[in-house]
């Protein structure tokens, strides 16, 4: 089952919102970038913290028929990454966060407002 972008959006902020991740952040990239369509960019306050909203992701989205990600940074949970292709998720430490600042070198990318009470 293919899921549109925009719902895998909003499944995957309601998910690590579930799970208390803080300072999400979604950015529409598709208009500068083929790399996806959207990155949703949170902040986590451990790596046992990170690893549950990633599950949290993960699950709610195969609720829904989606397929598995790809997934990057679990040894060390510092920055996770799960890739659905359109849509690709950043699971930070704020720390790592701060560093990478997605954000800014995403600063041409239009950002959405996606909360869960959508």
């Amino acid at each position: 089952m293919i899921i549109e972008p925009e719902v895998l959006v909003q499944l995957a902020v309601e998910a690590a919102e579930g799970k208390k991740a803080f300072d999400i952040t979604v950015l529409n990239i598709s208009e500068v970038s083929v790399v996806a369509d959207y990155f949703i960019i949170c902040s986590s306050r451990s790596t046992v913290h990170a690893r549950a909203i990633a599950d949290a992701i993960e699950e709610k989205l195969q609720e829904y028929g989606s397929s598995q990600p790809r997934r990057e940074g679990f040894k060390t949970a510092q920055w996770l990454l799960l890739d659905y292709g359109s849509v690709v998720v950043h699971i930070f430490q704020e720390e790592q966060r701060h560093f990478y600042n997605l954000e800014h070198l995403w600063g041409d990318a239009q950002v959405v407002k996606y909360t869960a009470s959508m």
